[in-house]
């Protein structure tokens, strides 16, 4: 039996194989942890082999993929001053062969399929944890959170958020029947019970704010690209006066309290303290990508310890930034900064400059999300988590790799040579001659 190469990397014809890889990817960024790792094996074998199916269409433009590939290539390398060359070594591999993962993504998978896959592996995941219904106490706050399957609050909130995100965008942009609709709401209903049941604060905090910026998104499709830009102008504006504004009148610390919060924010601030101090011992270069929280280094021991983290694992600092400037230094933290501005203003520009579609929408969405994030949590500077996937998924769906279709190559073709595809041309072509 001989498949098709279309359907498996044809963005236009593999939805069924694309959510599938897609859903089988949040599976196991989720629990890979739990069922080992016969899990990663299952994410490489979803995306590697398709090289293999058609490895001309990942050659193409993938120039335009330098950014990332000169990170990757910075954290391999951070092995030469790392303070434990040995994790860095088999870290920074992962984290590369994940960039590579989710580039195939991005060349194979349509925005549509991505969200179709996500909802799939989102609700499997959010199941799993309602059977297993774990909870945790924060001995930081005293509170008990609901964890599932998870290791903490905060991890099944992004997950939960995730699944609210791309239920509403679905229903919003990309639905093709009422089917569809009524697929949508167990996933909804779901996802709601466990963001509320986590009491993950940053997860709640953020997705009223990237719902709100869809839908001014969507609304500006009624708008021509001249108001667009206007429109944009004015609201980028606004949005710095209004967050200058908040953090001089209170606002934020009465936002704080509303989620239960305190102005150190459950600790974090003193963390970020710590991961300044620890990144000027080696403010340029870092001490090596994934080489601070390791066992046996005595400032990773006292923060364990000063946290109650007796698995002595799965923490950080709790901002991208700072983990970054420890792990990587200021080269680093550069990187994976211009990488988050050139996605979001990549989409926001196809948007607001260019013809509206819904894909650059969503991803605005999902930058934004991470974005936030970035600065309380740490998504995407880790393998195999679904943080990192979609940043480099929606990087590298900003180029727009043109594929040839055999049929119009052969029209072409037929075109410089008539007698190829007209046999009474070439009949009555050569009675002429004769």
């Amino acid at each position: 039996m001989k498949i098709p190469k279309s359907l498996l990397v044809d963005p236009e014809k593999n939805s069924v194989y694309g959510s599938f890889a897609v859903a089988v990817s949040i599976w196991a960024f989720s629990y890979s942890v739990i069922f080992g790792q016969v899990m990663i094996l299952a994410y490489y074998a979803v995306w590697l082999p398709l090289i293999l199916v058609d490895y001309r269409r990942f050659l193409r433009q993938l120039s335009s993929a330098w950014l990332p590939l000169l990170f990757a290539a910075y954290v391999c390398f951070s092995v030469f001053w790392s303070a434990a060359p040995g994790i860095t070594a088999r870290t920074a591999v992962q984290y590369f062969s994940h960039i590579a993962c989710a580039y195939i993504a991005a060349r194979t998978v349509s925005v549509r399929t991505l969200t179709i896959g996500a909802l799939i592996g989102i609700f499997v995941v959010l199941l799993y944890s309602l059977k297993v219904g774990a909870y945790s106490e924060d001995v930081l706050d005293g509170t008990y959170n609901f964890v599932g399957a998870f290791a903490s609050k905060n991890q099944i909130g992004f997950v939960a958020s995730l699944g609210i995100y791309f239920c509403v965008v679905f229903l919003a942009f990309l639905r093709r029947s009422r089917m569809s609709f009524i697929a949508m709401v167990p996933v909804l209903l779901l996802s709601a019970y466990m963001l509320a049941v986590s009491h993950s604060a940053t997860s709640v905090a953020s997705i009223p704010a990237v719902l709100a910026l869809v839908v001014l998104l969507a609304m500006s499709k009624l708008l021509s690209r001249r108001y667009r830009r206007v429109v944009f102008l004015v609201g980028a504006g606004l949005l710095v006066v209004s967050a200058f504004a908040a953090m001089n009148m209170g606002l934020l610390d009465f936002v704080l309290n509303i989620f239960g919060k305190d102005s150190t924010l459950t600790g974090r601030t003193y963390l970020w303290e710590q991961g300044w101090n620890a990144a000027q011992k080696s403010p340029i270069l870092g001490v090596g990508y994934a080489a601070y929280w390791v066992q046996g280094f005595a400032e990773a021991e006292r923060l364990w310890n000063e946290f109650y983290i007796t698995s002595r694992t799965g923490f950080h600092f709790h901002n991208t930034y700072i983990e970054a400037l420890v792990e990587l230094g200021a080269v680093g933290v550069t990187m994976i900064a211009l990488i988050m501005l050139r996605t979001l203003y990549g989409h926001v520009s196809a948007v607001i400059f260019r013809t509206w579609q819904a894909g650059p929408v969503i991803l605005i969405g999902v930058m934004v999300l991470l974005l936030i994030r970035s600065f309380v949590e740490v998504d995407i500077l880790n393998p195999y988590v679904t943080g990192s996937f979609l940043l480099y998924y929606s990087f590298f769906k900003l180029a727009k790799v043109p594929v040839t279709s055999p049929r119009r190559a052969a029209v072409k073709g037929l075109e410089q040579d008539p007698e190829k595809w007209n046999p009474a041309f070439a009949n009555g072509h050569a009675q002429t001659s004769k």
